[in-house]
């Protein structure tokens, strides 16, 4: 990514914080959330702040240097407080959405955007393929990597749609569209996955097949727990059988038709690379070995990590193709966040997937709204899917993927304030009742307070 855009990307967190205080002042109220997923990345930036604290006293001493050589845990200091800006940044967007999506209204614009934005973003990048697929907006020829759309990498573009249409694709299977709107959705959805399939990311085109089976079990779950809600005695056995049947097959055909559909836009070319690497020697396509190196970075640096962002240093001297390619990601983030932050990352990565899930799947199964459940069952989708591709690249590194990912897992994990527009107006008139026959005086002054979103206040 150009220094530009990460630039724009951190005055935007900035542009966040300076009217969140805005309305901190405004309302005399400092509105935060509880969610807990927040707590995992704010563990992951004392990590950071650990690893550049001089503790370091076993490397040479620097002999004939002009300064005193960096003694910091981390191997590079610099690449470490760079990713500790981006880290901040992502969590000031995160906080953000979880306290400010608080309201139906704004949950319903936010999936608007995300279906705008995907189906523009689909529509481009096929643009691009068919035009000149070697450059970036028709301006821009990358050396050494094959782009797709916007992004350098088209393993990378494959992640962001895989994360743009899972939430509508999730609404359609929740049966919280319109009937005059469906034909909309599909095609919106079939656009994106035929370009995410054009990309010929084998663990992208995996994850799509792995997403859309997600959201076909969860939505069988999701219905069997509401039939047993509504005690349907007049469902039988056979009939349940026969809808999850109906949904499986629904499903596989919805797999079967964006491969045919991209076969017939794309040509054989499309799948060749597919199919002609999962029968080569090697199915990894090299990463085996990245893997091989990696795990002896882990082993060297096991509790605090080599540092983040530090890999492409660490890595040196575990390479086992001695230099030939200049690695500086491990191609699996899970590999690479035990590589850049020990033990102690690799559990805060697992809490926040364990937690992730956990909330979002008790919010399937209770969710009476069609279209919250729908957003849910999309989010979840969209993260299991690029946790899926996380094995095989690093979508997770690039910041507006993680971006991308951080909104889906604040969209299924939002709290009941944005269930229903209904019983919301039912709220604020009891408030307004209550209000009108008690009005407490108010104070020159009024002191401020803090509010969360869950209801409590300090």
């Amino acid at each position: 990514m150009h220094s530009w855009t990460l630039a724009l990307f951190q005055l935007g967190a900035a542009l966040v914080v300076v009217l969140w205080a805005a309305d901190a002042w405004r309302t005399r109220a400092l509105r935060l959330s509880r969610n807990v997923l927040q707590w995992p990345l704010v563990g992951l930036f004392v990590v950071g702040l650990i690893q550049l604290l001089p503790l370091w006293s076993g490397r040479p001493g620097g002999e004939g240097l002009p300064v005193e050589p960096v003694r910091a845990l981390s191997l590079d200091p610099y690449a470490t407080r760079f990713v500790l800006i981006q880290l901040a940044a992502l969590f000031i967007y995160f906080a953000a959405t979880l306290v400010f999506i608080n309201s139906p209204r704004r949950l319903r614009l936010l999936v608007r955007v995300l279906l705008i934005f995907g189906f523009l973003l689909a529509l481009y990048g096929l643009l691009q393929y068919f035009v000149n697929p070697q450059q970036i907006y028709w301006l821009r020829q990358p050396s050494q990597a094959v782009p797709f759309g916007p992004f350098v990498n088209r393993h990378h573009f494959a992640a962001c749609m895989e994360m743009l249409l899972a939430v509508p694709l999730g609404l359609l299977f929740a049966g919280a569209i319109e009937s005059d709107r469906r034909l909309l959705y599909l095609f919106s959805v079939a656009l994106m996955s035929i370009a995410l399939v054009m990309t010929g990311s084998r663990g992208g085109i995996l994850s799509l097949a792995v997403e859309i089976l997600f959201i076909v079990s969860l939505a069988g779950i999701t219905g069997r727990k509401k039939r047993e809600r509504e005690a349907e005695a007049t469902e039988t056995g056979g009939t349940r059988v026969r809808a999850a049947l109906l949904r499986a097959a629904l499903g596989l055909a919805l797999i079967f038709g964006l491969l045919g559909s991209a076969l017939f836009f794309g040509g054989e070319e499309s799948l060749s690379r597919l199919v002609g690497t999962v029968n080569s020697d090697d199915p990894t396509s090299g990463r085996a070995q990245f893997w091989r190196g990696t795990l002896g970075v882990i082993e060297e640096y096991p509790f605090l990590g080599a540092g983040l962002g530090a890999f492409h240093v660490a890595y040196t001297r575990h390479d086992p193709l001695a230099g030939l390619l200049r690695l500086e990601q491990a191609h699996n983030d899970y590999l690479q966040i035990l590589a850049d932050a020990g033990i102690v990352g690799g559990a805060l990565g697992l809490f926040f997937i364990v937690a992730l899930f956990r909330m979002g799947l008790a919010r399937t199964t209770q969710l009476a709204d069609k279209f919250r459940r729908g957003v849910v069952m999309g989010a979840l989708a969209g993260c299991f899917a690029v946790l899926v591709h996380s094995f095989f690249d690093f979508p997770l590194h690039v910041t507006s993927n993680a971006l991308l990912f951080l909104t889906l897992a604040a969209l299924a994990t939002l709290n009941g304030r944005v269930e229903d527009e209904s019983v919301v107006r039912r709220g604020r008139r009891r408030r307004h009742r209550r209000h009108g026959q008690h009005t407490p005086r108010q104070s020159a002054a009024p002191s401020m307070k803090t509010t969360f979103e869950d209801g409590a206040g300090v």
